[in-house]
């Protein structure tokens, strides 16, 4: 195996499965095989009954983590630095929006519900940086997952679109406030993909006809491709790379 292109050593933690289609664990199961030893998160008892027979299968270690919960990510991060010592990636697949909120228009939206979104799905991230930085002493790569409905609006996505804009905005800041500290910061944006928070978009499955149709690849992206160019960016060989939103979508966000 090529050298720069491993995880070999590397510590991470990875918040946000709930199935085993989700990115998260997809990206947990290529961070494994590049050599990498990760801790993985859902959101509570109930999902962890999916979740752990997945990562007791693969002796990937499991905690339950609701970022609404007070203390949850400290806690979290605490735990992630007690068994590794360090941090060297992490990967924030969390996203969220009440259902009455995602559902309507982004102008009926409550601010209730608009504040909950953006505090899960955006703020969040900021947190969790917040608290990892201080234990990545040799630098490394903090990844969140975002969506083209952030630069475009795309029907039925609603308030996530400007939820994914905020958090592709906080990326690039993150970016410059992080990267004296050796710590690279990207957004993925993938194509349409059936996870358990993307059900919750209505029309979801005409979202992903249409992406696919739309594509040069002339078909939807794969859960592995999108684990694969995350595990890269937090790879080495991404080192002189920070503050992008990438896309791995088979190039439907290129045709108009």
């Amino acid at each position: 195996m090529n050298q720069v292109l491993n995880l070999s050593g590397k510590k991470g933690l990875i918040l946000g499965v709930a199935n085993d289609q989700s990115i998260a664990w997809g990206c947990a199961l290529m961070a494994k095989q590049m050599g990498a030893d990760v801790i993985v998160t859902c959101l509570n008892e109930k999902a962890k009954g999916y979740v752990e027979p997945l990562t007791k299968a693969e002796q990937i270690d499991l905690k339950v983590c609701n970022v609404e919960d007070p203390g949850a990510l400290e806690a979290l991060v605490n735990t992630a630095v007690n068994k590794f010592g360090q941090l060297d990636f992490v990967i924030h697949s969390i996203a969220w929006a009440p259902l009455e909120d995602l559902h309507g228009r982004v102008v009926d939206s409550s601010s209730m519900g608009f504040s909950r979104a953006m505090e899960v799905s955006c703020h969040s991230f900021a947190t969790l940086a917040k608290l990892c930085v201080p234990h990545m002493p040799k630098g490394g790569a903090l990844l969140t997952m975002t969506y083209l409905g952030a630069d475009e609006a795309v029907p039925h996505y609603g308030l996530m679109g400007p939820v994914k804009a905020a958090l592709e905005s906080l990326v690039r800041y993150m970016a410059v406030e992080l990267g004296g500290n050796g710590i690279r910061v990207h957004a993925v944006s993938p194509g349409p993909i059936l996870t358990r928070a993307a059900s919750g978009i209505d029309h979801f499955d005409e979202l992903m006809r249409e992406a696919a149709q739309k594509s040069p690849l002339g078909r939807p992206v794969r859960l592995d491709e999108i684990a694969s160019l995350s595990t890269f960016l937090c790879s080495d060989a991404a080192s002189g790379m920070t503050g992008q939103t990438i896309y791995v979508d088979g190039g439907s966000h290129a045709v108009a």
